[in-house]
């Protein structure tokens, strides 16, 4: 089922109607074609070079691993099996690289990868054919490296995916695009919320720009250097901090409100969170890698139907900038496109973390995943948990093997874990919200950014 949003934008695309709010579909197209991956496969597209460098094998019950190393599809990879497998094989999908042209795999992160190993799994782990926010071919290349690891090690009987941020939107999308294939999977502060993402980083710049009386959409090339310090000082931004959040402006309370609305809502350390992310929300609106949603993913992102709370002392909704996608048959496609959709039909058991500070994917990424899978019937296939801190992706090696441990009981057993809700607005901005499966030797120690919130 569609959202309200993309049902009246498909609407509109069907009647071929000409949207003409800052930017109409010129230059709008076809989903651009998959990159011709033809050929042995044994070097990278044009334009890239691969960098994986020799990997040491991990020593696991007095033995060491099997680590293996290659080029397939255009790919860079590393495989590691340990001596006693168990027969599982866990796909590590990574996070967003930016638009450079090198391809690099990566282990596991958050003390997963000597944690699998020693529970005796194999793990797998591809740099993708193409850098940027290009999620077919995170799905394309984390499922051709499940295939050769199939072809030239061995067909494992379990196969899971896990991963970070970006990595999270490839877990999603290819439960969908390969369902029955992979048999559970570990998203970590992952954009589960797909393009909705692009649309809260434009909604942050223009909501910005309206409070502050300044137009500057779309960005000028002196935004970050002339414009945002002119926002920032109209709306007395400049002296807020982490550990003084407190602001004075009563426009800029209001963009603060409006984003931690945008972004799950009240919860605990919502001003904190703000005054954390404030600046960098502005940064990234200026990403303009070249002309393809890989590279320039803010050509979906829109807020023609946005409503904005609170929209007052100014009213918001009558005065921002309306801004229609550019490429708006990509927006609406149901096909795996470099930024796809996500449908919300999870295809295996999904048991996902998310920081509750977290701006860069915010809290509202769980949400929509949330009621997007509640419309397919779906949710008892979907555990969500929250955890009190305020960077992206800031988890600990007891979360992050805790949760992986509770997906694989949950994949033999049937039996569900707990989780937190996520949908319910009382809930989320209760006092203890995110202390059930926070770390608390993390608190203790004063980990990151954990002091940063009340004790549980």
């Amino acid at each position: 089922m569609l959202s309200s949003t993309a049902r009246i934008l498909r609407r509109l695309l069907g009647a071929g109607v000409a949207l003409t709010l800052t930017v109409g579909l010129a230059g709008a197209g076809p989903a651009t074609a998959a990159p011709d991956r033809h050929g042995d496969g044994t070097q990278p597209l044009p334009g890239y070079t691969i960098s994986n460098p020799p990997l040491a094998p991990l020593v696991v019950d007095g033995a060491p691993t099997t680590v293996r190393q290659g080029v397939h599809r255009h790919s860079g990879y590393i495989v590691e099996v340990p001596e006693k497998w168990n027969g599982d094989l866990v796909l590590w999908a990574h996070g967003y690289r930016g638009q450079t042209t090198v391809l690099s795999p990566e282990p596991p992160g958050f003390g997963l990868r000597q944690r699998l190993l020693e529970q005796g799994y194999a793990w797998a782990s591809s740099s993708y054919y193409r850098n940027g926010f290009d999620i077919r071919a995170g799905v394309l290349s984390t499922k051709d490296l499940a295939d050769h690891v199939r072809r030239e090690v061995r067909r494992p009987h379990r196969t899971y995916l896990a991963g970070a941020s970006m990595g999270g939107y490839v877990i999603a999308r290819s439960l969908e695009q390969y369902p029955g294939f992979y048999a559970g999977a570990l998203p970590l502060c992952g954009v589960l919320g797909d393009q909705t993402l692009l649309d809260f980083f434009l909604d942050y710049n223009l909501v910005a720009q309206a409070l502050a009386g300044v137009d500057a959409y779309p960005v000028p090339a002196d935004y970050l250097t002339t414009v945002v310090p002119r926002i920032q000082v109209a709306l007395g931004l400049t002296g807020v901090t982490p550990t003084s959040p407190g602001i004075t402006n009563e426009r800029g309370r209001q963009l603060r409100d409006i984003t931690i609305n945008r972004s799950g809502g009240p919860r605990p350390g919502a001003d904190i969170t703000f005054a954390i992310w404030k600046d960098f929300l502005f940064g990234i609106s200026v990403t303009n890698g070249g002309d393809s949603p890989a590279e320039r993913p803010g050509q979906l992102a829109t807020n023609l139907f946005t409503r904005y709370a609170p929209n007052s002392p100014v009213d918001v909704d009558a005065t921002v900038r309306r801004v229609a996608p550019e490429n708006l048959r990509q927006r609406l496609s149901p096909t795996l496109t470099e930024v796809p959709r996500i449908a919300g039909r999870p295809t295996a058991p999904v048991l996902s973390l998310h920081n509750l500070g977290d701006l860069f994917v915010p809290f509202s990424m769980e949400q929509v995943y949330a009621r997007d899978v509640a419309k397919h019937g779906r949710s008892r296939l979907v555990v969500q948990r929250a955890v009190r801190a305020a960077q992206h992706c800031e988890f600990t090696p007891a979360e992050a093997g805790a949760a992986w441990d509770d997906l694989v009981s949950w994949v033999r057993t049937g039996e569900r874990p707990p989780g937190d809700t996520v949908t319910d607005p009382a809930v989320v901005a209760a006092a203890d919200y995110g202390c059930r499966f926070s770390d608390r030797a993390a608190y203790a120690a004063g980990v990151g950014t954990r002091r940063l919130y009340p004790a549980c």
